[in-house]
């Protein structure tokens, strides 16, 4: 007597998978496994139609946008119906239109606790980098100059660090400022902290009283249509003078030129960067002032950080495909599948 089993159902991989190999070829139990070999966005949704129209999930680097182009919602109305999850590599998920997925009942993941240890150490690092003036010292330092007109830094102790956005990364990078010294950490956030989360830091109503008060601001939003450009002329205006600003979103969350403008006149002391508003193109204002500490979007640029969001992905797709819910669904879904 025969007996017939159904199909696995299939995983498109978009991208390379670089450190989680091992797990990634574990899904081949509950899954068949499919690279995807389209060249450009063209033949990917020509594909799309042909040989990857019954897949039920996709596995999506975040440098699989250089083919496919943005997961907009013309390229999500040619995704087969049999498409259930999107797993997607990275705790940003700008290039992503999560309504035109949701509108087709498709899940989609990130990974947003994998890069926490890693983008909040290099949030640190730009935070007391700015604040000391190293940027100034290693610029002369390249030029054989020993400290000739670097002008003194500061230190945290009675400053006011202010953290604009308490999601993960935020309250990671105040539990690492605490031991810094800083005289006061506030914050602003869409919604206020419950009392045990909110520990070390103070809440701000608005951000308009976050910006007059800090020394320090940190960038920790996401990046939408509400935060793009969030800080230009006017918000910078709010601020302190001399104020530093650090930066491990997203770049367009920061008008460049403004900010540039700001750095050039004074009103702006120093600014750490690892983003930019139109990466990897770099604002020459930012690349030619001394008082700019700047790095190439290196947040997670480690392997530990990759590991855990590779694998983050992968636990992400076993759990659709075998309960029907994706575990870290972006935050828009939540409540929604």
């Amino acid at each position: 007597m025969s007996t017939s089993t159904s199909p696995k159902p299939k995983i498109l991989l978009l991208g390379e998978i670089i450190h989680a190999q091992k797990e990634w070829q574990g899904l081949s139990d509950i899954a068949e496994l499919v690279t995807a070999e389209s060249k450009n966005r063209e033949e990917f949704i020509h594909d799309l139609s042909t040989k990857y129209s019954d897949v039920t999930a996709i596995y999506r680097t975040l440098f699989s946008v250089g083919i496919t182009g943005r997961f907009d919602e013309d390229l999500v109305r040619h995704f087969p119906k049999s498409l259930k999850f999107v797993g997607h590599f990275g705790a940003g998920y700008d290039q992503i239109d999560v309504h035109a997925l949701s509108a087709q009942g498709i899940q989609i993941s990130n990974t947003p606790n994998a890069v926490v240890p890693g983008t909040a150490d290099t949030n640190i690092f730009l935070v007391i980098g700015a604040l000391r003036n190293f940027s100034y010292g290693q610029y002369q330092l390249r030029q054989n100059k020993w400290l000739s007109s670097v002008e003194l830094g500061h230190d945290p102790q009675g400053k006011v660090l202010g953290i604009l956005g308490m999601g993960g990364i935020g309250q990671a990078v105040r539990d690492r400022a605490v031991p810094l010294g800083f005289d006061k950490i506030i914050y602003y956030n869409r919604r206020r902290l419950p009392a045990d989360l909110e520990k070390d830091s103070e809440y701000k109503p608005t951000i308009d009283e976050l910006l007059a008060e800090a020394d320090v601001i940190s960038i920790n939003v996401p990046l939408n249509k509400e935060t793009k450009h969030l800080i230009n002329k006017e918000t910078i205006s709010k601020m302190k003078d001399g104020v530093v600003i650090v930066n491990t979103a997203r770049g367009p969350v920061i008008n460049e030129q403004d900010l540039v403008d700001g750095l050039e006149s004074g009103k702006i002391g120093a600014v750490g960067l690892d983003v930019f508003e139109h990466e990897p193109v770099i604002n020459p204002g930012l690349l030619n002032n001394p008082r700019t500490l700047l790095l190439p979007h290196m947040g997670t640029h480690s392997y530990e950080s990759r590991f855990d969001m590779e694998n983050l992905v992968i636990e992400n797709l076993r759990s659709g495909l075998t309960t029907g819910k994706l575990i870290t669904l972006v935050p828009e879904q939540q409540g929604a599948f």
